[in-house]
């Protein structure tokens, strides 16, 4: 008899209806905090009503992990389903506890999982769990695709571009003085992935150098990996991130590039306006 696993993660991965549907996953949402507030990530909002709040908040909000007690929830309701395992990957652990705390919850409950720092966020995530489902129907084991995905995840890349410094300051990043002469001289910083943890590499002046910058990093893991296809990410800014796309697409016409929206708790750091690229090599 096969084995039965589930497959779950959190809001971190954006995950459309149709790929929930189809690989059968189970989300735990990722909270947003407005004056003491709690809204679950696509279940007590939506993108459009976190912006709208977001703009004319006070104080900045803060984001929140899922509870302990919703994962051993989660993993006794599946236990009762009939699954005998599931794997579990989650928003890197240099931004969130969540992966810590699903290690504690899997040891709390008398039911197998194999919890995954994806050490990013995003597009990486949602190939993590589609290539682990394919590795499972081509008939690898269990241990095979989780180290499949940990592979994965030193080989993952995600780089963007806040609009601005404000978000950043409100939420501690960044100081007055820095937000102030970053919006005075149209400063643009490049923040990128470097083992779990997002590091601002680059300043540069004028948003268009700044996508250079970042496309750039692109071309380089272009000469020395495969990588059939990317996502332009963004928080609230579709338009230029379909107009980045076609740029992309002009110049790799047999790129498949897609666009995607940033978890709106990368919102609350980044802020209204962030584009950028992600990536797997492999």
């Amino acid at each position: 008899m096969a084995t039965k696993i589930a497959w779950i993660t959190d809001t971190a991965a954006q995950l459309d209806e149709s790929f929930i549907r189809k690989h059968n996953v189970h989300i735990l949402p990722l909270s947003i905090v407005f004056a003491d507030v709690v809204f679950k990530e696509t279940v007590d909002m939506t993108q459009e009503e976190f912006y709208d709040k977001l703009r004319v908040a006070k104080n900045p909000p803060k984001t929140s992990q899922p509870a302990i007690g919703e994962m051993v929830a989660l993993y006794e309701k599946l236990q009762e389903q009939g699954y005998d395992c599931a794997i579990a990957l989650h928003v890197s652990s240099g931004l969130s506890g969540t992966f810590d705390s699903s290690q504690t919850a899997a040891q709390m409950v008398d039911f197998k999982v194999y919890p995954i720092d994806s050490k990013i966020g995003s597009y990486p995530m949602i190939k993590m769990i589609e290539i682990g489902n394919e590795l499972l129907e081509q008939g690898h084991d269990i241990k095979e695709v989780v180290a499949a995905i940990k592979k994965m995840t030193e080989n993952s890349k995600l780089s963007f571009i806040p609009a601005n410094l404000n978000q950043l300051h409100k939420s501690g990043r960044v100081s007055g003085t820095q937000a102030f002469l970053s919006n005075l001289l149209n400063i643009k910083v490049v923040i990128s992935f470097e083992d779990g943890k997002p590091v601002m590499k680059e300043k540069v002046r004028a948003n268009k150098r700044a996508k250079i910058n970042v496309t750039d990093l692109l071309r380089s893991d272009m000469e020395n990996s495969s990588i059939p296809e990317i996502a332009v990410i963004h928080c609230n800014n579709v338009m230029n991130a379909e107009s980045w796309k076609e740029e992309l697409l002009q110049e790799f016409p047999n790129l498949k590039v897609q666009v995607l929206p940033l978890s709106v708790c990368v919102g609350v750091h980044a802020g209204e306006g962030t584009t950028g690229l992600s990536w797997v090599r492999y």
